[in-house]
């Protein structure tokens, strides 16, 4: 098995999931850029060549079976094993005014495609690539998720948490219960899997409005990835720290 450590980065080709690629490629990783789109995906890769990063292009739909099973073979092909594996990608579904989704008028098709994003298709891949995760000998998951999961500042009314989400708020909530299935799972292994808070970035998936930059929201995600043996596992972390369920 070669000794280069080998990253997947899901939704890599753009925002935060580039930066993620970018900060492990500058660490010395081998990085997968996975993405849908076979244009954007390789103009990532091109990107990410040129400023000194050993990357390759993974096509990847989460929400696709064999898109999945046939990224995994990639990957197999490519490196052998895998070291880490970001969960970034993933979606908010349709909203209303104000980036408002309204639970009393929530269309229930909207729930349903989220949830596949978020939540099913990180198990999808998760469980793809295991197999090549348990090759490594300090493997890393990271779960991207967001501080909206927390039940805890959604259910205080002294915290502002901003519009109210009926589908993407649960969807993170789900995926950090799930992320927590896996570390209770993987107890005892060297699996360390965690979730993480970008905080409020300014990409397209918020219509470029937040304080911080890709860069700032990337930087936790890369530092779960590249914890070290004995690090914390099954815990949701932003840059102050663990956030309360």
């Amino acid at each position: 098995m070669s000794e280069t450590k080998i990253a997947l980065v899901t939704g890599a080709n753009k925002g935060i999931g580039y930066e993620i690629a970018t900060g492990l490629g500058a660490l010395g990783y081998r990085v997968g850029v996975g993405a849908r789109d076979e244009a954007r995906r390789e103009s990532a890769v091109q990107k990410l060549r040129g400023a000194g990063v050993d990357a390759f292009g993974v096509p990847l739909d989460v929400t696709g079976d064999q898109s999945v099973t046939d990224a995994a073979e990639l990957i197999e092909r490519q490196a052998g094993h895998l070291d880490v594996l970001v969960n970034n990608a993933g979606i908010s579904g349709e909203t209303g005014p104000g980036w408002v989704q309204d639970p009393t008028t929530l269309d229930l098709d909207v729930v349903r495609t989220v949830v596949e994003t978020n939540v099913i298709g990180v198990i999808r891949v998760t469980n793809a690539m295991l197999p090549l995760l348990q090759r490594s000998t300090s493997p890393r998951i990271v779960n991207v998720s967001s501080a909206v999961a927390s039940l805890t500042r959604q259910a205080d009314p002294d915290i502002e948490i901003g519009p109210i989400m009926a589908a993407y708020s649960p969807s993170k909530s789900f995926l950090n219960a799930v992320t927590v299935q896996y570390a209770r799972q993987f107890a005892g292994t060297n699996i360390l899997i965690n979730a993480v808070c970008p905080g409020l970035v300014a990409t397209d998936f918020t219509g470029f409005h937040g304080p911080r930059t890709p860069e700032q929201g990337a930087a936790t995600a890369i530092r779960l990835a590249t914890l070290p043996d004995g690090g914390p596992t099954g815990s949701f972390f932003e840059d102050a720290g663990v956030i309360p369920w």
